[in-house]
């Protein structure tokens, strides 16, 4: 068995928010139960926001109470502020994530306050999750470019990672928000954060593939030494809030390269490339990752080769 990569999987959150179709809640329990018989072990089930920012996500509490408590998963929620946490807390969800941005424009846009604001109430919103024994992660957006600012830069966005680890994050998840990071980029931003003392097993890395550059970014980071991805089943997912941004890394071209690289991640792509179809059979469209249209090729041909016969 080669050496484990984590996969932290985004879609029934990050994915589904960005979606014109609101799911029942049933449907997304289903899916949640796909990808965790698949082997995802890490993934992003609701959001905690205000229901009418997210209505995609406004059923966040039943959804987490639907959902069984097993040894072999964790189920995270993204929680934005004080109030969120305390909806999180009721639900009974054992994980969370934070999230601000590098960029003091996209911030502001995204959460309506400056860097400062958002980083004094995550450093509570942490600390009481930590109280509480619940899991945290916390997500930095436009590390690697802003669609408004243009570069962002990189003592910026090591400071603010080393003080969202400071307050009580397990890790950070570095995100590449609309697509403009490439590896050379990824390198720099990484020997910069270990050169200031951020562990790499504190890192993750949060692809999208708006300019076709995810998976290029994902190898520059395994290389450097980061061994936790997130992604989003079918390659679902972007920001509202960000023009331009398009769909996260599909988790199957990510299982997919790994595995065929020697690493492991506990995931039975033909299983997760399931999922998938669910997913887009569930939003009736189409998705966008590599590996789930070929899957679907795969699977129309052999259809067609059963019914010759």
């Amino acid at each position: 068995m080669g050496e484990r990569v984590t996969i932290h999987e985004v879609g029934p959150r990050d994915g589904l928010q960005n979606e014109p179709a609101v799911l029942p809640t049933q449907q997304k329990a289903e899916l949640v139960a796909r990808l965790r018989e698949a082997g995802c072990s890490q993934v992003e089930v609701t959001s905690f926001v205000r229901p009418r920012w997210v209505p995609q996500l406004a059923d966040a509490e039943e959804l987490v109470r639907s959902l069984p408590s097993c040894e072999d998963a964790t189920w995270w929620a993204l929680v934005p502020n004080r109030r969120g946490m305390d909806r999180a807390l009721e639900s009974g969800v054992p994980a969370v994530a934070t999230f601000m941005s590098a960029s003091e424009t996209h911030n502001e846009k995204n959460v309506n306050r400056t860097s400062k604001e958002s980083l004094e109430a995550l450093r509570e919103v942490i600390a009481t999750a930590t109280a509480e024994g619940l899991k945290v992660r916390a997500y930095l957006s436009t590390v690697f470019g802003c669609p408004y600012e243009g570069e962002v830069d990189v003592g910026r966005a090591t400071w603010l990672a080393g003080e969202l680890l400071a307050a009580g994050a397990a890790h950070v998840s570095l995100g590449d928000t609309t697509g403009m990071a490439d590896p050379s980029s990824v390198e720099r931003v990484l020997a910069n954060m270990v050169s200031e003392g951020v562990s790499l097993d504190a890192i993750a890395l949060h692809m999208h593939d708006t300019r076709g550059t995810a998976l290029a970014n994902v190898l520059a980071g395994l290389r450097v030494g980061v061994r936790r991805f997130d992604a989003a089943v079918g390659g679902l997912g972007g920001c509202p809030y960000a023009p331009g941004a398009s769909g996260n890394l599909a988790t199957e071209d990510l299982v997919h390269m790994l595995e065929s690289m020697g690493y492991s991640t506990g995931i039975d792509l033909d299983a997760l490339a399931a999922a998938g179809v669910f997913a887009s059979q569930s939003l009736k469209r189409d998705l966008p990752g590599r590996y789930h249209r070929y899957y679907l090729a795969r699977m129309e041909r052999e259809e067609r080769e059963r019914s010759a016969c």
